[in-house]
């Protein structure tokens, strides 16, 4: 009696696994799934913009005409962190472009946002403004000092897109 209740107990787990894997399929095959979408959601950084625009010491900078290809991902404003305005996109290559600005030491606020960027000593023209160009293991940068705050436009962006941000910023 024994042998006959432990072959109904497996033939009972397996049923029982084929009706779960089979509810699995059917979950899979009909719920509808983008394997290619992409996971990151746009941020809406106006409301951020004017208040650190009211409360920062030095000119914000935001981008003005940059198609919108371009997709806001991240925003804040730190008034106890050397004023710290950032704001972060994935360019229309899905690369990561930052506008970082702030009135903390220029070297040390250059490095800690651009991931250990070094100054190259070249500088580009860009929009009728010369900034520095600086490169690094991870993030480019291009870095202007003006106003009393340290402008930065980094990421894994190429040189041509950081230029096309700095370009777009505008301070009202």
């Amino acid at each position: 009696m024994a042998s006959k209740r432990g072959k109904q107990t497996v033939r009972d787990m397996f049923l029982s696994m084929a009706v779960i894997s089979a509810v699995a399929g059917g979950v899979y095959i009909f719920v509808p799934h983008d394997d290619k979408a992409n996971p990151v959601k746009a941020v809406d950084y106006r409301v951020e913009l004017l208040t650190a625009r009211r409360a920062a010491p030095y000119p914000v900078a935001a981008p003005a005409g940059l198609s919108k290809d371009w997709k806001p991902t991240s925003v804040s404003y730190e008034r106890q962190s050397g004023n710290g305005w950032h704001l972060g996109f994935l360019d229309p290559d899905g690369k990561y472009v930052a506008v970082e600005q702030s009135t903390s030491p220029a070297k040390k606020y250059v490095s800690e946002v651009s991931q250990d960027a070094k100054n190259t000593g070249r500088t580009q023209r860009v929009a009728g403004e010369t900034w520095q160009h600086w490169k690094g293991p991870k993030y480019d940068a291009l870095v202007r000092h003006d106003d009393g705050a340290t402008t930065v436009v980094t990421g894994s962006a190429s040189t041509q897109r950081l230029a096309e941000m700095a370009a777009a910023l505008k301070t009202s």
